[in-house]
């Protein structure tokens, strides 16, 4: 079996930097235990799996499978991965239609082209005030002593989200280091999958900034994550005001992504994608 195989970094104009997803395009469904393999094999923080629908070819079609699996296990939704997918249905297979759509654990996923950038439709993901004391010896894990304003938890993707307070600056965030051999001792429920640490942006430039840790799929750190943004955007869109947004997170290769939030919970996440590696995957 020979299966053509992309490396792609997702959020980011510039090779090397944002987020590196392998993207398969598969004709026929696989089993789940050669998915992980691949997956593991790859060892990025997610790898993703197109299939065709109604034997449309990767060119002419407009409705795909996507999958999503980080070296450990799938994965029900990720951004970067989506980037990368439609980034190469759209310039490498040159595909013709305006808009494509990707059938997955979380929905049908819209991408559109608009100019350099690929625009995703992504439901939004709005957290809900968590009680600190319950995740106390976890935060203290991942931020040490320094001063949390807010803490709040999806349920729906299972991301913790730790707002550090507005004393703190860019460098506080970028220079923190947690162990993930700490967080999974502190966090054995399986209730959280991912950590976000965020921060409120300068008065120019970004709106807020971010990291994030996921150890429990296999991921100490992602680099830049599309579906910590669900989860940020509804976040900082009531604390901030606004509905547009141009996020940075200050992963060591970094990325930005531009936010909006539409109607009926809904979440348009911008960004630019460079293809960097193809080749052929043979079984």
């Amino acid at each position: 079996m020979e299966i053509p195989i992309f490396t792609v970094d997702a959020f980011t104009s510039v090779p090397f930097k944002g987020n590196p997803a392998a993207v398969c395009l598969i004709e026929n469904e696989l089993q789940d235990e050669l998915y992980q393999s691949i997956a593991a094999e790859m060892n990025l923080s997610e790898t993703a799996f197109i299939t065709r629908r109604n034997s449309m070819d990767f060119s002419s079609g407009a409705r795909f499978g996507l999958r999503w699996f980080s070296p450990q296990t799938e994965v029900p939704l990720c951004g970067h991965a989506t980037l990368a997918s439609a980034a190469v249905l759209f310039h490498i297979k040159n595909n013709v239609n305006p808009v494509v759509v990707f059938e997955t654990m979380s929905g049908e996923l819209y991408v559109r082209q608009h100019g350099e950038s690929l625009i995703m439709d992504f439901p939004l993901n709005k957290p809900k005030p968590q009680d600190q004391h319950e995740v106390i010896d976890l935060l203290r894990a991942a931020v040490g002593d320094l001063p949390i304003q807010d803490v709040c938890y999806s349920e729906t993707t299972k991301k913790l989200m730790v707002r550090l307070a507005d004393t703190c600056d860019r460098g506080k965030l970028v220079s923190l280091k947690p162990e993930a051999e700490a967080l999974l001792r502190h966090e054995t429920t399986g209730r959280i999958k991912s950590l976000i640490i965020t921060l409120k942006g300068a008065q120019t430039g970004h709106d807020f900034y971010s990291r994030v840790f996921a150890p429990w799929v296999g991921v100490p750190e992602d680099p830049v994550t599309g579906s910590a943004h669900t989860v940020l955007a509804g976040y900082w869109s009531e604390k901030l005001g606004k509905k547009k947004m141009l996020a940075y997170q200050c992963s060591s290769r970094g990325g930005e992504l531009k936010l909006e939030i539409r109607d009926m919970g809904r979440l348009d996440i911008s960004g630019h994608a460079q293809i960097i590696l193809q080749g052929t995957l043979k079984i």
